[in-house]
């Protein structure tokens, strides 16, 4: 069964409205004044970081993509849950347990409790990670309220992460170090935009973060808000460190878009409204359905893949 799919089953029996209707990457809740904002995300080996990774980064990766989410809400980190799942190695999990620290050090989020499991000795190294936060004041962003006329915006760049798997895996190679420790930065360690997004969540009509693909979550926002987005592939940033990877053609620019990993913040917001943080515009809300993409007033055809998607 799909991705899709099983979703689609679950949205059946998902009832309760913090769970928003499963079109969100939150749940959320009346916290007191304020708003409970709860995510979970998974990382198995092989599908979401290399076999070979450092444990280190394995774990601030977990705790950042996490964090990410609450980021895209505008939400302040409150806690954490770890689910670990042990593959018979004590010099990995030891190291993990050093990233864990790290991160949550860096972004000074407590982790509380969660579960272990051993995972025998040929079992797929697999943690699960919950995140919950406080979103303060009356709105938490969802993918759902962008509206025709609005401009779409994005923060940092696109592709580093994407082009630092490539350096990982061996299928690109730069002569330049600094080059190459920027762009494996991104892909081991990512930083969610948690500052951005409390300064954004009350002045934007969505907001998400890159996770899959800059595309394929763009199509999102439009399939949550019942629009079209077009997005100006010429107007993705791109860092100098990509450029000088893997360049800046069309092509260059389509694997930037498409390759995910980049927790960047996606949002849409009213061309006239100050946004208090540096973005990038990128395309435009239109009334219609899915995305449309063109580079230089020129229509392009769609890639056959917008981002990453599980089976």
């Amino acid at each position: 069964m799909s991705e899709i799919a099983f979703l689609d089953r679950l949205k059946a029996i998902t009832t309760h409205p913090a769970a928003r209707g499963l079109a969100d990457d939150v749940a959320m809740m009346p916290f007191g004044r304020h708003k409970l904002v709860m995510t979970h995300d998974m990382m198995v080996e092989g599908v979401h970081f290399l076999p070979d990774a450092d444990p280190a980064d394995v774990a601030w990766k977990l705790v950042a993509v996490n964090l990410s989410d609450l980021a895209a809400k505008g939400a302040k980190p409150l806690g954490l849950l770890l689910g670990y799942g042990q593959a018979a190695s004590d010099a990995w999990d030891a190291a993990f347990v050093d990233g864990l620290k790290q991160a949550i050090n860096h972004f000074a989020v407590p982790l509380l409790g969660g579960d272990t499991v051993a995972m025998g000795e040929q079992g797929l190294r697999t943690f699960g990670l919950t995140a919950f936060g406080e979103a303060k004041g009356h709105i938490v962003p969802s993918r759902s309220n962008a509206m025709a006329g609005h401009a779409v915006y994005v923060t940092g760049t696109i592709g580093n992460a994407w082009a630092g798997l490539q350096i990982a895996t061996g299928a690109l190679t730069s002569v330049d170090i600094e080059v190459t420790a920027a762009l494996l930065k991104a892909h081991t360690r990512p930083m969610p935009k948690l500052d951005d997004g409390r300064a954004l969540s009350n002045l934007v009509s969505s907001m998400m973060d890159v996770s899959d693909g800059l595309l394929l979550d763009a199509s999102r926002i439009a399939a949550a808000s019942g629009i079209q987005i077009e997005i100006d592939l010429a107007e993705v940033p791109l860092s100098e460190q990509y450029q000088t990877l893997v360049g800046d053609s069309q092509d260059a620019r389509i694997k930037a878009a498409t390759g995910g990993d980049d927790y960047q913040l996606l949002l849409t917001a009213s061309p006239e409204t100050v946004l208090p943080v540096p973005l990038t515009c990128i395309g435009i809300c239109r009334s219609g359905s899915g995305i449309a993409l063109h580079s230089h007033g020129e229509r392009l055809d769609l890639p056959e893949h917008l981002g990453f998607l599980h089976g």
